[in-house]
C-alpha cells in the first residue's frame, strides 16, 4: 500500500504546469509509447547518477546516494518493462529526450569544476521535478487504475529525488547560490516545456 503524500511538502516551483488533457489527448492514445518512453527516462536517470559517480569519486556521500538511485531507477525500469510485457507490448527503442538536451543547454560553458558539479545537480532536480509534475498529473486524470495508481507511487519516488539532488547541490556549493541559480533555471524551464506536452514523450 502506498502512503499518501502530503502535497504541502512537495513544492516543487515548476512555473508552466502541464494541461491536464496531454493524458486524454496524447497519454490515453499512445500507452505503448509512453511505456516504452517512460523506460527509457529511468535508464537514463540511472546513467546521469553514474555519470555523477564516476565525475566525482572523491565525493564520498554523493557516491553512496548516487549508488542508491541506480539501484532504483534500474528498479523502476524493470517495473515499466513489467508492465509492458504484461499488457503484450515489446520495449521499443530508445527515444531521443529532447527536454533533457534542451535544458543541459544551460550548464555554464567552461566554469569551475564546482559550477559543473552544481548546474548538473540542479538540472537532475529539474528533470526529476517535471517527471513528478507530469506523474502527478497522470495519476490523477488516466482511466486506467493500474497505471494511475503506479505514477502515483512514482509520484512520490520523483519528489524525493528532486528534494535530494537539491540537498547535494546546496551541500557541495561553495561561494555559489544555489537559490538564485535554481531561480534562473525554473525559469529557463518555462521558457523550454512551453514547447512541449504534445507527442508521446515523459517530457514530450
Amino acid at each position: 500500500m502506498v502512503e499518501k503524500l502530503d502535497k504541502k511538502k512537495m513544492v516543487l516551483k515548476l512555473k508552466l504546469p502541464t494541461d491536464p488533457q496531454w493524458v486524454k489527448n496524447v497519454v490515453e492514445r499512445n500507452i505503448e509509447e509512453i511505456l516504452t518512453d517512460h523506460a527509457f527516462c529511468e535508464q537514463k536517470a540511472a546513467s546521469n547518477a553514474i555519470t555523477l559517480i564516476v565525475q566525482n569519486p572523491n565525493l564520498t556521500d554523493l557516491v553512496q546516494k548516487m549508488v542508491a538511485l541506480v539501484q532504483e531507477e534500474m528498479d523502476h525500469f524493470k517495473r515499466v518493462h513489467d508492465i509492458l510485457i504484461e499488457r503484450g507490448y515489446t520495449l521499443g527503442r530508445e527515444r531521443k529526450d529532447h527536454y533533457v538536451n534542451e535544458l543541459l543547454q544551460f550548464m555554464i560553458k567552461g566554469g569551475s569544476r564546482e559550477q559543473q558539479l552544481i548546474d548538473r545537480l540542479l538540472i537532475s532536480a529539474m528533470i526529476e521535478a517535471r517527471s513528478c509534475e507530469r506523474f502527478k498529473v497522470m495519476s490523477e486524470h488516466i482511466n486506467d487504475p493500474q497505471l494511475a495508481d503506479f505514477y502515483y507511487e512514482l509520484m512520490i519516488s520523483e519528489a524525493s529525488h528532486y528534494t535530494l539532488f537539491i540537498k547535494l547541490a546546496k551541500q557541495y556549493a561553495e561561494g555559489i547560490d544555489v537559490d538564485k541559480r535554481w531561480d534562473e533555471l525554473l525559469t529557463y524551464e518555462a521558457a523550454v516545456i512551453q514547447r512541449y506536452g504534445k507527442t508521446e514523450h515523459i517530457h514530450g
